[in-house]
């Protein structure tokens, strides 16, 4: 664990996309963010602000993604809410424009 606050913590992936890849994770067990409270979606937020001001002063990253899956159709494995900050690097990938609309990969370039 790297952060933590009353609701939520956050934690370096075991098998991270890029150097610095952080999941953030309600405290709480819940399967799905759409039945987080308001207060956990708070603080999650907040975890996610201050693991990007981590992440910039570790490793200085040119970019992020953020992201979660929402249910196996949409590859959710782990069925406790867990949201992805992916720091990015310039380079990391040939052509990175459509970001996370890479999921389905015909539909990331548009």
């Amino acid at each position: 664990m790297v952060l933590e606050n009353d609701l939520a913590l956050a934690f370096f992936d075991k098998y991270p996309v890029n150097k610095g890849h952080l999941l953030i994770i309600p405290k709480r067990h819940v399967e799905q963010y759409f039945d987080l409270s308001a207060e956990e979606r708070s603080a999650i937020d907040r975890l996610l602000f201050e693991g990007k001001r981590m992440l910039d002063e570790q490793f200085a990253p040119d970019g992020y993604n953020i992201g979660m899956n929402c249910g196996e159709e949409a590859g959710q494995t782990i069925f406790h809410v867990h949201v992805h900050l992916i720091p990015r690097y310039k380079g990391d990938m040939e052509e990175p424009r459509g970001g996370v609309r890479g999921v389905i990969p015909d539909k990331q370039k548009y």
